[in-house]
């Protein structure tokens, strides 16, 4: 019998499995996210980030690498393909956080260029370094052609979702 909370480990590949003991794609990729998403989670903790979501950290990521770029809410919608109504929750909770400012466009006061603060590009230094850790984690024992398969195989499965 299985207790509220505690994960079943003795025959993990049985829930990744249709009746006929197929393995399925989408619960292996569903598995993997939560898996990174809990991994990240944890290392920020560890990192004293515990109040950095997941989106967040990508997003301040973004914002960093594109510190260069002017970033506007559109093109958030746009990059992470996500609605309009949850990149407005999210900003204005990283902007209440202290993550991020918005700066007014001169010529168009409607349109707010999205900055980080320096409290967002301290955050989203330590955010790398989780990242880059954790990716070096996930590879370990795995070779330059298997990775190679991996992200080919990922770039068809993608292409194939979108027909």
């Amino acid at each position: 019998m299985r207790k509220r909370g505690v994960i079943d480990t003795e025959k993990p590949k049985e829930k990744y499995c249709d009746s006929f003991g197929k393995r399925k794609v989408g619960h292996v990729i569903k598995e993997l996210n939560g898996a990174f998403k809990k991994k990240f989670l944890s290392c920020g903790v560890e990192a004293g980030l515990d109040e950095v979501t997941f989106m967040h950290g990508w997003i301040m990521g973004y914002l960093h690498f594109n510190r260069d770029r002017e970033i506007y809410q559109k093109t958030i919608e746009s990059d992470f393909k996500i609605r309009r109504s949850t990149v407005t929750a999210i900003l204005q909770l990283m902007e209440k956080k202290g993550y991020i400012k918005r700066d007014p466009v001169a010529d168009d006061a409607r349109l707010k260029r999205i900055l980080l603060t320096e409290k967002g590009m301290e955050t989203a230094e330590k955010t790398k370094e989780i990242i880059d850790r954790m990716e070096n984690d996930l590879l370990e024992g795995i070779e330059p052609d298997q990775l190679d398969i991996f992200y080919e195989v990922s770039d068809k499965l993608l292409k194939n979702m979108k027909k």
